[in-house]
């Protein structure tokens, strides 16, 4: 049987990391910058809280989509 990882504390690093992409994301978009800057940033903000999300899943035994 695979063993489980462990489950993220909330102040954990890739919690942090997450929030401040959002936090550059919603900067850019309030400071009017250019658009395909907004976009990279929003990517890169999802693409944080999708990770996040996919191990806390997986941690807490629901799958969670798969890795690579």
């Amino acid at each position: 049987m695979e063993k489980l990882p462990k489950i993220l504390a909330p102040y954990h690093q890739a919690y942090s990391d997450a929030v401040e992409a959002m936090r550059q994301y919603h900067e850019a978009l309030d400071t009017g910058a250019p658009v395909v800057e907004v976009e990279r940033l929003r990517l890169i903000a999802e693409s944080l809280f999708q990770a996040v999300t996919d191990y806390q899943m997986r941690a807490f035994g629901c799958g969670g989509r798969a890795t690579h």
